[in-house]
């Protein structure tokens, strides 16, 4: 059984933290900042409050102060002034540092503290792009370290989940207009539906006709909307990559599922980069990521 993480070894704080290892021996040793547990001469076992001072430490450290004067400040001062930094910049990573602490700790209260400081500062928008998105980066590499597990992912991911629910539920659907419908869906076999809602809630923001379906649509579904919605948009996206065969088998189907429609069809995902047979389907339309839509010019 797969032990949730609470200890670190020295290798976790630095993909955390982006503080280099060696140097956070030298701060151990020159400064006592972290407590860790020896388990022998050479290896050293770090707790999440090891973690979340690094965290503070790395965010104040990267923005000019010296290691010297952080490491004599009381732990609640050195939190105070990560938090003004991240309060002044949304580029600080502060935030992010926050959630994933908040992640590690299962401590839902904090993650609702740091996003009512963040919304006060910045549109959901902005907070989703400038915080959500890079986090969830984080979080991949995170995934191939094997510094978390699926159960922190989970936790977090349905937090950031329902934050979009509950802002897309706050639009005011009688805004909406034009004859174009974008219906948004995930192909068969994928689930990860984090980018997509937030799609979603930025076309509906903007006064768009969506119809978000979710998860896992065969074609055969999509056939009833196709009879019913003449001028449609035809979104979705991909997380899990899949084998060149699955993804020729998939544009083929999609190709032909699009002609004589009068909208356009988009694929989302960084599976497709270097896909060589993209370029065959002419009625597709390839993007990395959802910024590379042309909603949001």
């Amino acid at each position: 059984m797969n032990k949730i993480k609470d200890t670190f070894l020295i290798q976790d704080l630095e993909t955390l933290s982006g503080i280099k290892a060696h140097t956070i021996r030298i701060w151990e040793k020159r400064y006592a900042i972290l407590n860790p547990d020896r388990l022998n001469r050479n290896i050293r076992r770090y707790s999440l409050a090891d973690l979340q001072k690094l965290l503070n430490l790395s965010v104040l450290y990267k923005n000019g102060f010296k290691i010297s004067k952080l490491s004599k400040l009381p732990k609640d001062e050195l939190l105070e002034s990560a938090r003004e930094i991240g309060l002044k910049s949304i580029e600080s990573n502060y935030h992010l540092n926050e959630i994933v602490f908040a992640m590690y700790s299962f401590d839902s209260l904090s993650f609702e503290k740091i996003y009512s400081e963040l919304i006060e500062k910045m549109s959901f928008d902005n907070m989703f792009v400038n915080i959500f998105m890079p986090l969830m980066h984080r979080l991949g590499v995170l995934w191939q370290t094997d510094a978390i597990k699926p159960i922190h992912e989970h936790f977090l991911s349905n937090l950031i989940i329902g934050k979009i629910s509950l802002n897309t539920a706050n639009i005011n659907v009688s805004n909406e207009s034009g004859d174009k419908t974008y219906i948004l869906f995930l192909p068969e076999g994928e689930m990860h539906n984090f980018g997509l809602l937030f799609l979603n809630y930025c076309l509906k923001i903007r006064g768009k006709n969506t119809i978000y379906l979710g998860g896992s649509i065969p074609f055969s579904n999509l056939e009833i909307l196709k009879q019913k919605f003449s001028n449609v948009d035809w979104i979705c996206s991909f997380v899990l990559n899949r084998t060149q065969e699955d993804k020729k088998v998939f544009l083929n189907k999609y190709s032909s599922f699009l002609r004589e429609q009068k909208g356009q069809g988009f694929v989302v995902g960084w599976i497709w980069d270097d896909f060589e047979l993209v370029k065959s389907f002419t009625n597709v339309n390839f993007c990395s990521s959802f910024k590379e839509l042309p909603y949001f010019d």
